[in-house]
């Protein structure tokens, strides 16, 4: 999905993808935005294609743990997610193993928990 990546500001295009329990694949790149604060990564892009993937069907398979979160860059040494998918990871894919490949193929590996230790959820709302 990196190719598919609109990055027309950074030119740092970012493939991802998210594999769940049931081997089910949904995959996004990052689409940039003039206004950067709007830009989509490729990790919100395919948790969020996994949402809408499923969603068709009222939400069956949402429940099933999201298991390896893959992402690719051209990047000289494996890039882990922003600040902004780490949150998102907690929430959708909490217990996934991340997996980050550079453009020589070397890859580092995180557990969601090691990316955002004390992440906020959403049962710590109340209510």
């Amino acid at each position: 999905m990196r190719v598919a990546a609109h990055a027309p500001y950074s030119r740092f295009r970012v493939g991802a993808a998210v594999l769940d329990a049931e081997g089910r694949l949904h995959s996004g790149c990052n689409v940039e935005s003039a206004s950067f604060g709007l830009t989509l990564c490729a990790e919100r892009n395919a948790l969020s294609t996994r949402v809408a993937d499923l969603g068709r069907g009222g939400g069956a398979g949402l429940e099933d743990p999201v298991v390896v979160v893959a992402i690719r860059t051209d990047a000289e040494t494996p890039t882990a997610p922003c600040g902004a998918c780490r949150q998102w990871l907690a929430e959708f894919a909490p217990r996934a193993v991340v997996v980050a490949e550079a453009a020589d193929g070397s890859t580092a590996t995180w557990a969601v928990d090691e990316l955002l230790p004390n992440a906020f959820r959403g049962d710590q709302l109340g209510g």
